[in-house]
């Protein structure tokens, strides 16, 4: 399908206006016209997420409220209405549930709960991204304009976070979403079905496979709990004794993994702790790729590597994974004393601990004894 756009404005001949086009010889004019023909995505040929690239004054934005006049038009800060003194789950609209709001707040990698109880002005602005892309996914209309998409998080990041939203829209069958960017280097995470670069208004389609997340893993001090505690769901205690690892990627780190033994007349085994990704890191698997990199190393060691989870994206991830088991499926912890827990490293209060809703798993995936013997571990 072809579209014409024009964008046309008078020109008044005032005295700064007639020096200008004397001083850099630009032909005086009544009118300023800028003109596209572009090609647009046929609407018969399914899609579900559009990109539209191009320098900045290319007619990105024009083109896009060309199109689509009657779409919802958003971005980091403009086309939703955030209270002010609320928590950003408030901002959402009144007929959803709280397990809606978080399953989509959850579904664009923004994951941190703590997070969720600031009102969004206080957000970072890569927070703000993605908890405006969780609205966008909960917004009634069938097809939403991003303008300024990733414009406002550095490129790291964009990329990062481009690949959480592609996840996220094609779990919706019949969602449309068009991201309209100045920003080359989103297209191969985005993935999207088709291109528009302007201002050439040429319509590509695409088949793309996202570039793999190279991590590495380090061991660290306990001390690097202190840069990712806050994002923690459930506390920001972690026990002293715990065996620190840190993924890093492009020498930045994203997520931390803590391990604990627990020891049993049987001989014990080893208790995932805590597990974090930063917030501009989460919607892509990067939790789950480093807590089961962890468990094979201990699984190396001889002992069990086990976890006891209440996150929604780990329970959901490990009970469909070829490599953890079910130990316990889903049912409320037994209670604890306050003592008890602590000196076990869970520290969380008995009236916590009851009333939490949590999954009991085993890693049951390879081992890594080389790794492991490297790591210290053996």
């Amino acid at each position: 399908m072809k579209l014409t756009i024009r964008r046309t404005a008078d020109v008044q001949k005032t005295a700064r206006v007639i020096q200008l086009c004397g001083l850099f010889d630009v032909p005086p004019t009544e009118r300023s016209e800028s003109a596209w023909d572009i090609s647009l995505p046929v609407e018969d040929e399914p899609w579900q997420i559009g990109l539209v690239v191009g320098s900045s004054g290319s007619g990105k934005t024009s083109l896009a409220r060309e199109a689509w006049p009657a779409a919802p038009f958003v971005s980091a800060n403009v086309g939703y209405d955030w209270p002010a003194d609320k928590a950003v789950v408030d901002g959402f609209p009144a007929e959803l549930s709280i397990k809606d709001v978080t399953g989509a707040l959850s579904s664009v990698g923004f994951s941190s709960p703590p997070a969720w109880l600031r009102p969004f002005a206080h957000l970072s602005t890569g927070e703000q991204f993605r908890a405006t892309v969780a609205r966008v996914l909960v917004d009634p209309a069938p097809l939403v304009v991003i303008d300024e998409f990733t414009s406002v998080v550095d490129r790291t990041v964009a990329q990062i976070g481009s690949a959480a939203v592609a996840k996220a829209v094609r779990r919706i069958p019949g969602k449309q979403v068009v991201c309209v960017t100045c920003h080359y280097d989103v297209e191969e995470w985005l993935c999207p079905d088709w291109v528009v670069e302007m201002p050439g208004g040429t319509l590509m389609r695409r088949s793309l496979q996202r570039p793999p997340i190279p991590l590495t893993v380090a061991r660290v001090d306990s001390a690097a709990w202190n840069l990712f505690k806050r994002h923690h769901y459930m506390s920001a205690e972690h026990h002293p004794g715990a065996k620190c690892f840190c993924a890093f990627l492009r020498n930045r780190p994203v997520a931390f993994c803590s391990v604990l033994h627990f020891p049993h007349a049987t001989g014990g085994w080893w208790k995932e702790h805590r597990t974090v990704v930063l917030p501009d890191f989460q919607g892509v698997g990067i939790g789950n790729r480093l807590s089961e990199y962890v468990g094979s190393l201990f699984k190396a060691t001889g002992k069990p590597y086990r976890d006891v989870t209440a996150h929604p994206g780990h329970v959901h991830h490990r009970a469909k994974s070829p490599l953890w088991k079910v130990t316990r499926e889903m049912s409320r912890m037994r209670p604890q004393s306050r003592k008890t827990s602590l000196n076990r490293g869970v520290g969380t209060a008995k009236t916590v601990s009851s009333a939490r809703l949590t999954m009991s798993f085993e890693y049951v995936g390879p081992a890594r004894p080389e790794e492991a013997r490297a790591f210290g571990l053996i």
